[in-house]
């Protein structure tokens, strides 16, 4: 039986493997060890930062703040686009941003048990460092309804309402994509109608994020030192196939991309997979 494609090690972009020791951050380019402020350094004149995380991993999230932190300190003016929660939720997110919202008022209003469900304590040093610093939090999930219902019907689950609200497009013909998507399925994703509508509900998510993301920054008055973080898990990033490839494909800008994960001992991992690679002890 073939083994099943690791997907850190897909055959997409950069050719060529470095290798990542547990702990490291290392830049895929050259294969040299690097740390946040480098992350910061290399998104000088980019307007996206694209950060792949695994759930609920603590060194993960802690990055993610530290990286939110060093882009304020080079005079960045930082976004912080959240997979975590869905459009509906905006208010809250705007509530927090501002300092009007106390923890448990704010967890409770915007119901982080049911729009994630991880534990907060996690996501903290995030929400902290936005809050701290009066950036902006973007609900960037469609509802979740409307993946549910591509999901079972494909495309035509949608309804006239969601898609008003979504871009006329949802392309599926990107195969770099749907090899990402299926080495994440463990090399056998479902075929048929059922697999193609599984797979056009990755699609909606992915291009439903992106969508909010590039929908906040046309409504909102920006300057070349404008940078939108996406924090969503790794595979909605890996080899700048997901959320990062959709807003290439309508802005032509690509970002950087950050992808997290997590080993036991040190791993190569393809060049392609994102501009930094951050690998922590795996959990026991």
């Amino acid at each position: 039986m073939q083994t099943p494609a690791d997907p850190m090690r897909l055959p997409i972009g950069a050719k060529g493997e470095v290798k990542v020791e547990v702990g490291q951050i290392v830049a895929t380019r050259d294969g040299k060890v690097s740390n946040i402020d480098d992350i910061a350094k290399a998104a000088d004149g980019k307007r996206f930062v694209f950060l792949g995380e695994n759930h609920a991993t603590r060194p993960h999230q802690q990055l993610q703040a530290d990286v939110i932190a060093a882009l304020v300190k080079r005079g960045r003016k930082v976004a912080i686009g959240l997979e975590m929660y869905t459009r509906p939720k905006q208010d809250w997110l705007d509530q927090w941003s501002a300092g009007t919202l106390e923890e448990a008022d704010f967890l409770e209003k915007s119901e982080w048990k049911t729009q994630w469900g991880y534990p907060f304590e996690f996501y903290k040093p995030v929400f902290d460092v936005a809050k701290s610093n009066k950036l902006p939090m973007v609900a960037l999930n469609v509802p979740r309804d409307w993946v549910r219902q591509v999901g079972r019907k494909g495309q035509a689950g949608l309804t006239t309402e969601a898609k008003l609200q979504l871009p006329a497009e949802l392309f599926l013909g990107n195969q770099n994509h749907r090899d990402v998507f299926a080495a994440l399925m463990g090399g056998h994703p479902p075929t048929g109608p059922a697999g193609e509508n599984m797979y056009s509900a990755q699609v909606l998510w992915d291009e439903g994020m992106a969508d909010t993301a590039l929908k906040w920054l046309e409504r909102t008055p920006t300057d070349p030192q404008t940078v939108f973080v996406v924090i969503a898990g790794s595979g909605h990033v890996m080899y700048g196939q997901g959320i990062n490839y959709r807003i290439q494909r309508r802005t032509k800008q690509r970002g950087i991309t950050v992808v997290m994960g997590q080993a036991k001992e040190p791993v190569m991992v393809a060049k392609g997979i994102g501009d930094f690679v951050y690998i922590t002890e795996e959990a026991k």
